[in-house]
């Protein structure tokens, strides 16, 4: 099992699907407040489908919520500021896959602070700055469950 971490996802339709990639994968979904809407936003739930009930989901107040309870896992952080790339992870069973909001990725000190675990995804044009949140997500789940 692999854990997901949106850390303040701003956009609904990207968390709904996050949230129907992580059942299909056999994930489970950590959500670190503040969130840009409403767990209950009907746009939320069109993207999760009626999936949403089904899911494994932990809903944390901020980063250092999230990182006392946790203090112990394996993590994998993902920005475009990452040196190495997200199939050189030494996937684990269990691993927090940890991704920032979507307007500017994880906030700086994260990066500072776990620079040791920090990954990006390749891109391949000059034109383009990074994934949507939800493609970013889905292609390192299925790289973690390959691996594993």
């Amino acid at each position: 099992m692999l854990n997901i971490v949106l850390i303040e996802p701003e956009i609904p339709n990207n968390t709904g699907n996050i949230g129907r990639l992580a059942l299909a994968s056999g994930s489970k979904l950590h959500l670190v407040k503040p969130f840009g809407f409403e767990l209950s936003d009907k746009r939320l739930k069109r993207a999760g489908l009626d999936y949403w009930k089904h899911l494994d989901v932990i809903i944390y107040e901020s980063n250092e919520d999230f990182f006392n309870k946790n203090k112990d896992a394996n993590f994998a952080f993902f920005s475009s500021h990452g040196t190495k790339l997200h199939w050189d992870i030494p996937f684990t069973d269990n691993q927090f896959l940890v991704f920032g909001k979507e307007s500017v990725g994880l906030d700086k000190n994260i990066i500072e602070t776990h620079s040791d675990a920090l990954y990006k995804i390749p891109l391949y044009s000059e034109h383009i700055r990074s994934l949507n949140l939800a493609n970013a997500v889905s292609i390192v789940i299925y790289e973690g469950l390959r691996q594993l």
